[in-house]
């Protein structure tokens, strides 16, 4: 048997704090605290990109955060993100956010609550429970009155137990994948060296006289335009998969968006211009539309193939990112890919580049699928568990 109780009754929830722009800065000192924000946060783990520090003097004592803390993504712009958890498994000097809050569990196992916060019933809940115009929040009483099942201590040891196992099958795959990735990687650059400095000598021009070059455009607001029938192409689109063709899209304009938008050709070369997507590509199979966070590479020369240059612009992210102009978040307009100077090895060797992704491609399909099945277990089990 189980008893059902409130969230509010077995954690304690703290809200993160707003912190002014003169207590941040990028570089760790002995004076600062790592500060994680909601982009932080991914389904399941705590990532450390785009890191910033805030003065420790700033921090109040229970902001800090303890190993077995949930970090949750309390506001954002999109609503799908709302909810978002991590449990922390980590010690040392970190602290979090205005846009996020944590939840401290309290005399229950703080695995146990953290796995209820992966589960597909508590996304759900909340991304129903999510209000707000522009910026989609999570109120305490929300997370407060949420139910959870408290077997017996040993049922929840048990029921523990399974899932990390699980959970670390998925892991290990995805590692296997960012392997793949990473030997692609090594790859190029044995045959074509270090193409930020071009030191091989590959014959290289600006990218701008290589192809055209355009930026796309967004109809706002958008949902006065969507329900049409000419594919509007998100990030979102893009994301899901290993595969570099974009072969639809869940989302359609109609034609008086496409005026306000960017139509691009089917066979075109998109490329992420902004934001945390910065420098992600894919070649689209059909005709549609790019929002302002794309750019579509179309009419490109034929001394280069059209999946060379995607990978080789892949291999440049880094480098990318440390152009672009600062902001609140990276962004490339035009001007800068087309000085962008692109090599332009032999076409023989593009093809045999090109013949090595496809051979690991075979290789990632395998752990993909073996992926699929094993997430497929994990949701079986958290509905079985936490349903």
């Amino acid at each position: 048997m189980s008893d059902r109780c409130r969230i509010a009754d077995i954690t304690e929830q703290i809200r993160g704090v707003s912190y002014k722009p003169n207590d941040l800065h990028k570089e760790l000192d002995e004076n600062s605290v790592i500060l994680l924000r909601a982009n932080n946060i991914d389904d399941g783990s705590i990532n450390f990109d785009d890191i910033l520090y805030v003065d420790t003097s700033k921090v109040s004592k229970n902001q800090f955060l303890q190993k077995g803390d949930i970090l949750i993504c309390a506001s954002s712009g999109s609503k799908h993100l709302v909810g978002k958890a991590a449990q922390v498994d980590f010690e040392g000097n970190y602290t979090f956010g205005a846009f996020c809050k944590v939840i401290r569990p309290i005399g229950i196992s703080p695995e146990y609550v953290g796995l209820f916060f992966q589960s597909p019933n508590y996304r759900k809940k909340i991304s129903d429970l999510a209000q707000g115009a522009n910026i989609n929040n999570i109120k305490n009483e929300h997370i407060d009155n949420l139910l959870l099942n408290i077997p017996s201590a040993n049922r929840i040891k048990e029921i523990t137990d399974i899932l990390q196992r699980v959970s670390k099958i998925i892991l290990y795959r995805k590692q296997q994948l960012q392997q793949l990735d990473n030997l692609i990687k090594a790859r190029f650059v044995e045959m074509f060296g270090d193409i930020t400095i071009n030191d091989r000598g590959w014959d290289s021009q600006p990218l701008g006289e290589l192809c055209t070059i355009v930026r796309g455009g967004s109809p706002r607001p958008i949902e006065k335009y969507l329900g049409g029938d000419v594919p509007w192409i998100k990030i979102g689109d893009a994301t899901e998969g290993e595969d570099i063709y974009l072969n639809s899209t869940k989302e359609h304009i109609i034609q008086e968006g496409v005026k306000k938008s960017r139509l691009v050709k089917k066979g075109s070369l998109i490329f992420a211009n902004c934001g945390v997507s910065l420098g992600f590509a894919r070649i689209i199979t059909f005709d549609g539309c790019i929002h302002d966070g794309w750019l579509a590479l179309e009419n490109i020369d034929k001394r280069l193939d059209k999946v060379f240059l995607l990978q080789a612009l892949n291999q440049m992210t880094d480098h990318f990112r440390s152009i672009a102009p600062s902001g609140t978040q990276p962004n490339l307009n035009t001007a800068i890919m087309k000085a962008y100077k692109q090599i332009i090895p032999p076409l023989e060797m593009q093809s045999s580049f090109i013949s090595f992704i496809t051979q690991i491609d075979k290789s990632k399909s395998v752990v993909q699928k073996a992926l699929d099945e094993t997430q497929l277990l994990f949701d079986s089990l958290m509905q079985q568990y936490f349903g």
